[in-house]
């Protein structure tokens, strides 16, 4: 009987390091696959214009920042990359904004206008803010991660797009690239 004991306990040892071992498995792969998204090429093409209304009615065309770099920051008030990089975003647009450099946050995935404002005013925005929606979408795409930022050189051309939280040393390597025209 303690022989058949043993034999069922290792038995049971054995399938259960065999199920952690496939759990295990199930999560690397599905951490596989969000790095493959994250790093693939976006399922969205680049508008060669679009207009966009931020939260105090101004409109935003491509076309109107010729001469400048224009980013686009695609963000969500729960999305704790967006949270991180939203500090240098802000610094490097008060630095530039004046010089070559455009910038316009796309809230996405919000719950209300007061929600994204109080998110807005807390993290002491002072770039533009357009409130997703489907006209954004049909104009834009369908933005799969968060926070994803694009980048349009001086001549309205979409340069850069990076998945995932970016850095304000990230941003100035594009727009200041050696190959890069820099804007008025």
């Amino acid at each position: 009987m303690h022989a058949s004991f043993s034999y069922h306990a290792e038995i049971l040892t054995i399938l259960g390091i065999v199920m952690m071992s496939l759990k295990q498995t199930k999560i690397l792969l599905a951490f596989l696959a969000l790095c493959i998204l994250a790093s693939a090429a976006p399922a969205f093409s680049a508008p060669a214009e679009f207009k966009l209304k931020d939260m105090s009615g101004q409109e935003h065309k491509l076309s109107d920042y010729r001469g400048k770099w224009v980013l686009l920051n695609f963000w969500a008030t729960w999305c704790p990359p967006c949270l991180e990089e939203m500090p240098d975003l802000v610094m490097l647009y008060d630095k530039r904004k004046q010089q070559n450099l455009m910038m316009i946050g796309i809230a996405q995935d919000y719950q209300s206008e007061k929600q994204v404002r109080d998110f807005v005013d807390d993290m002491l925005v002072s770039y533009p803010i357009v409130l997703s929606n489907d006209s954004v979408r049909a104009q834009l795409g369908k933005i799969e991660l968060l926070p994803t930022t694009m980048i349009y050189n001086s001549q309205g051309q979409l340069v850069f797009t990076k998945r995932g939280a970016i850095s304000r040393k990230q941003i100035e390597q594009v727009i200041d690239g050696p190959s890069n025209k820099r804007g008025p």
